[in-house]
């Protein structure tokens, strides 16, 4: 019986983590049922799929999607959360701005992000990263900034001749 448990929870490994365009491998160590509620919940908000999963089988379907990860990443309680680039950012952080993190029942092992895998310091650098919206408003700017910049020039010379033209008038009529 536990032969098909467990090659029935590889199989749903493969098949999610194939979808995935990003992961995160963090330790859940002496989390509380309340802590535990609120990294679940916050890291769903963030669009992260999350699980505790078994490390003989989380290796074996990484190994699966091409992935030879240390086996010091899965040592302990090892939790993987999965989606899209944007949801695997949004974990990071989740964990990264968790006082759980502060306290030790946190900490990033590693991840993977659009097919190449990353360790914990790089892992625990996508929380320095911004999110879409915010990208789309820097590239905005970079793409206006020189246009606005122009413009401003450009309507400087006409502004400053009326503001001679009306120095010139004002004084003409005192």
């Amino acid at each position: 019986m536990p032969n098909i448990v467990n090659n029935l929870g590889l199989a749903e490994l493969k098949s999610a983590f194939g979808k995935a365009e990003g992961m995160l491998f963090f330790s859940m160590a002496g989390l509380t049922m309340e802590e535990n509620e609120a990294i679940r919940g916050a890291m769903f908000d963030s669009g992260a799929n999350v699980r505790l999963v078994r490390n003989r089988l989380a290796k074996l379907a990484l190994a699966d999607q091409g992935h030879d990860v240390d086996a010091a990443v899965f040592r302990g309680n090892v939790a993987i959360a999965w989606g899209n680039a944007e949801a695997a950012i949004g974990a990071a952080k989740v964990v990264n701005d968790s006082k759980l993190r502060k306290d030790g029942k946190l900490g990033v092992r590693g991840g993977v992000l659009e097919g190449n895998l990353l360790g914990a310091a790089d892992a625990a650098a996508l929380a320095d990263v911004p999110d879409r919206l915010t990208l789309q408003a820097m590239l905005l700017g970079t793409i206006s900034g020189p246009a606005r910049s122009l413009a401003a020039v450009l309507d400087a010379n006409q502004s400053g001749l009326a503001r001679v033209l009306q120095s010139h008038v004002d004084q003409a009529g005192e």
